[in-house]
């Protein structure tokens, strides 16, 4: 039996942004970030041997260079034993963005980031 692995990875902006002196500003005038590069997950061979499928969900900052910072925590777990939640976290610190805007000047933003596992079999 031969399987398809996928990981789906899906960006959800939050309500809050953070400028560089970590000030938290309501979201209003804010431009949000654009995806320019999105990076799945992949599937550990444990994972994929335990048929673990589902969702872990992150809390990241993208930066205003467009990059995600070095702080990605995952905020719903799927799997601490075999490695998919370190799996999202590597994912999702490689992803590139256009920067999030305060009246045109680039700023940080929270973002959500989700990190699809699924093994569909052919």
């Amino acid at each position: 039996m031969r399987f398809r692995l996928t990981a789906v990875a899906v960006l959800v902006l939050s309500a809050i942004v953070a400028t560089a002196g970590q000030e938290i500003l309501r979201k209003g005038a804010i431009l949000p970030p654009k995806v320019i590069k999105a990076v799945k997950a992949a599937y550990t061979p444990e994972a994929k041997a335990a048929r673990i499928e589902g969702m872990v969900r992150l809390d990241a900052v993208v930066l205003s260079d467009g990059t995600v910072g070095n702080d990605v925590k995952v905020i719903q777990s799927l799997d601490t034993k075999f490695g998919l939640d370190e799996q999202a976290v590597k994912a999702s610190k490689q992803w590139k963005f256009s920067p999030g805007t305060k009246d045109g000047e680039p700023v940080a933003v929270h973002v959500t980031i989700e990190q699809f596992f699924s093994l569909r079999s052919k």
